[in-house]
């Protein structure tokens, strides 16, 4: 599978928008982010233009406008994230990065049921 591109903190909150609400306008866009950051309509059409140059969003025209769409699930976002963060800070181990989780977390008895299920699970694949 083709890694994806590296996505920035902001763009990834232009990608929420768009994973949440595909095929908006770059002003529709620019509508559901204000009031939860500060920049302006132009750095957030920046924004979009560095998502399609990584080919993380795509586009079609529609008279004037362009409407964008995801060109890659969250999901498979998601899992690159978690795995070039386990790479970067835990030496692509997981071990450490569960027990600290665990060590911090105060994990209901639900919680702790719920995580031996998923080990048990995973141990029988």
């Amino acid at each position: 599978m083709k890694k994806i591109p590296r996505i920035s903190d902001s763009e990834w909150l232009v990608m929420q928008v768009l994973w949440s609400s595909p095929g908006l306008t770059a002003d529709e866009v620019i509508d559901t982010l204000k009031g939860k950051v500060t920049w302006n309509a132009c750095t957030i059409r920046t924004l979009i233009n560095r998502l399609l140059g990584k080919k993380v969003l795509k586009y079609e025209k529609e008279g004037r406008k362009y409407r964008y769409w995801p060109a890659i699930s969250r999901e498979r976002c998601l899992r690159q994230a978690r795995r070039s963060f386990v790479d970067r800070v835990y030496g692509g181990t997981v071990t450490p990065l569960l027990a600290a989780f665990i060590e911090e977390a105060q994990l209901s008895p639900e919680e702790i049921e719920e995580l031996k299920r998923m080990l048990d699970e995973n141990r029988t694949r």
